[in-house]
């Protein structure tokens, strides 16, 4: 932080009292300056702590609070006054003027010398710019671990939240690619405007432009690598960019470039890696090495969930529209097959929400009715138990596929048929309800025994109510009831019998997809 005429104060080696002007004790201190002139102000520029003996301020109030003025004109923070020479303690013309103008006036005790203050000054200046530039260290690390995490949109996350600010990169085909803060719209339009006049420059692939408008500062930056253009970055922020913070904004544009430069085979390789890690990280867990979880932006230690994909069709553009869909989201992320289906381990705390997009976009995208279960959340190295869970989540799904089914919704029974295979599921509904199918088959629509019974078993036994939702009459109801009872040999009211059928019927919704 910058050294103020207040912090100053407050510094015991030098034993410094404000004595005046205290209404400007938050001037920041740029330089210490010892000067002893009737009119020192040509020899100034702004922000220093002028000290003096007060061999020149003048012998009374007038000449001293010109004296004053003239600093106050000049932009100095401040005046150090010595009380150890000339003076025993610091005029009360200069106390007047300093209170008057707002302007501090410090006294300096006989003890300590000017080198001392400026000194101090050096000091906390020196340490004040080893901070600023650790800050950008610290900013370019994270940029970099934003990168490894989620590609461009994690980026443009980092550096918005890193300068308070808006930023968008727009691509060299006028798309927006990733965005962050509460008003992007004019960023973007400024991205737009430069690379509208830039196309008409030789430089357009080295296109940096500072703007302003009524909003704010933007900054604008083309982003490039070798004869390629990729895109334009902007920056939107209350006041101009400092310098720290516009060498961050190169960093960012230098690690946007490399992403987007990324050749398809590099791309081909990391997506080969991600599916490769997170297979091993099903199957073999003690056996993942915690540099390739990192690059891919998950500690050991982080809570995850996994998400199941399930009729996502051919394996291979299904993958690769996952994970299109998991990059431009800006999430860390791994995925690959598990037989037929596409599994994505995501962080925890935003499971759900990643889930619903990715199930939506890729349905979108694939022309196919994807559905999604969801796992619990569990360490990295228990992602197994989570996709075990959203596994039987998707299978269980009782709203027809519609948004991602969390495994911890389901119920008993659900849970249970939900780890059951295709084969299992066949042979729970077949013992159950073989002979009410061949006789629904042989009658067509005048049968209706497995409909009916399922109505029966989801009201409760309630004849009535099953009746109204089935819309026939209580004595057809009765009919059909006795013919299940007659085909199966079994008692309806046994609650051995139900269960065995229940358990039948949800495990035929499941197989047909329609809930559970």
């Amino acid at each position: 932080m910058a050294i103020t005429v207040r912090r100053l104060t407050t510094l015991p080696e030098l034993g410094l009292t404000l004595v005046a002007g205290r209404d400007g004790a938050d001037r920041v201190i740029e330089w210490a300056h010892p000067i002893e002139l009737p009119d020192p102000t040509p020899w100034l520029s702004g922000g220093e702590l002028v000290m003096t003996t007060g061999l020149e301020i003048g012998a009374g109030a007038d000449e001293q609070f010109a004296y004053l003025q003239g600093l106050v004109g000049a932009g100095c923070a401040a005046l150090a006054f010595d009380t150890g020479t000339r003076f025993d303690r610091v005029p009360d013309g200069l106390r007047a003027a300093g209170d008057a103008l707002g302007f501090p006036v410090l006294a300096v005790p006989a003890s300590t010398p000017f080198i001392a203050i400026t000194r101090a000054v050096i000091d906390e200046l020196t340490a004040d710019q080893v901070r600023a530039v650790q800050r950008v260290v610290d900013q370019q690390e994270r940029l970099a671990r934003a990168t490894l995490r989620g590609g461009v949109p994690a980026v443009v996350t980092a550096l918005g939240q890193a300068l308070a600010g808006a930023v968008a990169v727009v691509d060299a085909d006028d798309r927006v690619l990733a965005e962050y803060g509460s008003d992007t719209t004019r960023a973007v339009r400024h991205a737009r405007g430069v690379a509208e006049s830039a196309s008409r420059s030789p430089r357009r692939r080295q296109m940096s432009k500072v703007l302003a408008d009524a909003a704010g500062h933007y900054t604008v930056q083309s982003i490039a690598a070798a004869q390629d253009l990729y895109g334009y970055l902007a920056v939107g922020t209350a006041e101009p960019l400092p310098p720290a913070d516009r060498l961050l904004l190169a960093h960012a544009v230098s690690l946007i470039s490399i992403e987007l430069g990324k050749p398809a085979k590099v791309q081909s390789a990391e997506q080969r890696l991600r599916a490769v890690v997170t297979r091993t990280l099903f199957d073999a867990p003690e056996r993942m090495d915690a540099g390739l979880l990192r690059y891919f932006g998950f500690e050991p230690t982080d809570t995850v969930a996994v998400a199941v994909l399930t009729e996502v069709g051919p394996l291979l553009p299904a993958e690769r529209q996952v994970g299109a869909v998991l990059a431009a989201e800006g999430v860390p992320h791994l995925a690959a097959s598990v037989g037929a289906d596409v599994a994505v381990v995501v962080p925890a705390d935003r499971a759900r929400e990643i889930a619903t997009r990715v199930q939506d976009r890729v349905r979108a995208q694939l022309g196919r009715p994807v559905r999604c279960g969801l796992g619990g959340p569990c360490g990295v190295k228990d992602a197994n138990t989570s996709v075990q869970q959203a596994l039987s989540a998707v299978r269980a799904a009782r709203n027809g596929g519609r948004t991602p089914v969390a495994f911890a919704e389901l119920g008993t029974f659900s849970v249970l048929l939900g780890m059951q295979d295709p084969d299992a599921l066949q042979a729970i509904a077949r013992t159950g309800l073989e002979a009410l199918d061949a006789y629904d088959a042989k009658h067509g629509s005048s049968g209706r025994l497995v409909e009916t019974l399922a109505a029966y078993l989801e009201h409760n036994g309630q004849a009535e109510s099953t009746a109204a939702a089935l819309g026939i009459h209580r004595h057809t109801l009765r009919n059909r009831l006795a013919r299940i009872t007659e085909l199966t040999g079994r008692d309806l009211d046994s609650i051995h019998t139900r269960v065995e059928w229940w358990l039948a019927v949800k495990a035929r919704e499941m197989l047909d997809g329609r809930g559970g």
